[in-house]
């Protein structure tokens, strides 16, 4: 049965889930608890931070481009 929680929390963790979801699917009361037990199955979180920033910034509009004679 541990053998399933972990593959089942190392799936979820892998797709993106984030760690209060994984937590209550897994029955823990403290995110906490999930994240210092489950931390090593996410080595690609800061990847992905910068890449979900990376693709923020392309998707907006820059913050330079303010319209002209609007208001304030």
């Amino acid at each position: 049965m541990h053998v399933l929680r972990h593959t089942a929390a190392s799936a979820w963790l892998a797709a993106g889930v984030d760690i209060r979801t994984v937590a209550e699917y897994l029955g823990h009361s403290d995110p906490g608890f999930t994240l210092r037990v489950y931390a090593h199955l996410m080595p690609d979180a800061s990847d992905r931070a910068r890449t979900a920033m990376d693709q923020f910034f392309a998707e907006s509009p820059s913050a330079l481009d303010v319209p002209s004679g609007g208001a304030r």
